[in-house]
């Protein structure tokens, strides 16, 4: 008799165990992986951004901060289930082979030229093409990540239009890091170079030395944001349901006002702009 109350007092406590086990390891479940850039991670915007959305959601989001590119192929074999990217062309690339639902816009900001404040190469003003080709008739020294990010095919682009075709011939003074946007500017920072950099980057980067931008206000410079639910029909362990909730959210009103109030100086460094 004892040992059958022994043996029901153990089942009881273990059903009461699961039950209460059970919804921990629900909550556990309860995140996204996010593939997106350096620049909203090293700009600090998602230490501002994502905490807002787990408090409105209950969904953690656990970020992968890689070029764009390097985003776009994790997203690409299943290893994410949304993108939070700035490459337009790439990202649309990437709806339309399926491996995405549709992307929808989220917020700009800009890229800027930075390099010596003496500005050595003599290129500082608003026109990013004419500094560009200075630069490589000069042999200006340029840091480039050379890393398929959104900002290095922001690059390709600039020097494409500059008249200079790096496939031919890179300028004496061009250096690829292979690296994110940080030590892209620390290596700058270092060797008194020029590079481009998104503006929210720059503006939390701290070891400036004699750095300062030389050149902004190019239109050419406009860097746009987008977020990307990965296809489910692609990869079905994604978690689209939580995903879409994310990309919802950064587009509401909500979102958008958080995105606007981030700050560093007072200065503004991201812009929303969904639906338009």
């Amino acid at each position: 008799m004892a040992s059958r109350r022994r043996f029901t007092l153990l089942a009881l406590a273990g059903a009461l165990a699961g039950a209460l086990l059970a919804p921990m390891a629900h909550a556990q479940d309860k995140f996204i992986v996010l593939a997106s850039t350096t620049s909203t991670e090293q700009s600090g915007l998602f230490k501002h951004l994502l905490p807002q959305f787990t408090k409105a959601s209950g969904t953690e989001v656990r970020v992968v901060a890689v070029g764009t590119g390097q985003a776009l192929d994790m997203a690409r074999r299943g290893d994410a289930d949304a993108l939070f990217v700035h490459d337009q062309p790439a990202e649309e690339k990437f709806v339309a082979e399926g491996f995405g639902l549709p992307r929808r816009a989220v917020m700009y900001n800009d890229f800027v030229l930075i390099g010596p404040k003496s500005d050595p190469a003599g290129v500082r003003g608003n026109d990013i093409a004419a500094a560009l080709k200075r630069l490589g008739t000069t042999g200006g020294a340029f840091v480039s990540r050379g890393d398929k990010s959104g900002t290095h095919a922001a690059e390709l682009r600039q020097w494409k239009l500059a008249g200079i075709d790096l496939a031919a011939a890179k300028p004496a003074g061009y250096k690829e890091c292979g690296c994110g946007m940080g030590q892209a500017l620390n290596i700058a920072a270092s060797t008194n170079a020029y590079v481009l950099s998104d503006r929210g980057t720059w503006l939390n980067f701290k070891n400036r030395a004699d750095l300062g931008i030389v050149v902004e206000g190019d239109k050419q410079l406009f860097n746009q944001y987008g977020v990307i639910v990965v296809n489910p029909a692609r990869h079905p362990h994604v978690k689209k349901d939580l995903a879409q909730a994310f990309s919802d959210w950064v587009v509401s009103r909500d979102g958008q006002a958080a995105i606007a109030a981030y700050k560093i100086g007072g200065e503004q460094l991201f812009f929303p702009n969904a639906g338009q």
